[in-house]
């Protein structure tokens, strides 16, 4: 009986690379810069590539890459609203000096 599997062998396969959580954080932190997308987007991309680096060793490079993107784009989400946070209070301070 040659070429019949033999009774009792285990057989089993590699470990599939896989590669899904840094592929959507780069994906995130691309469309978070390009078409800004909101704040909570580059939070769900931080947390996907951060996750992604421990657990995707194929993934290292576009996990990296994914980290660096959304940090980008919720460093430009704070300091929108830090900036629209200052200029409304000065907006309203200004009217409240002014007398009218």
């Amino acid at each position: 009986m040659v070429g019949l599997p033999t009774v009792g062998r285990m057989v089993t396969y590699p470990a599939s690379s896989r590669t899904g959580l840094g592929t959507a954080s780069l994906v995130l932190g691309i469309c978070s810069l390009l078409a800004g997308w909101t704040f909570f987007a580059p939070i769900v991309g931080l947390v996907l590539g951060i996750m992604s680096r421990g657990r995707e060793p194929m993934a290292r490079g576009r996990a990296g890459w994914g980290i660096l993107l959304n940090a980008v784009a919720l460093a430009i989400w704070i300091i929108a609203v830090a900036c629209f946070v200052a200029f409304g209070t000065l907006a309203v301070w200004s009217h409240a000096t002014s007398g009218s």
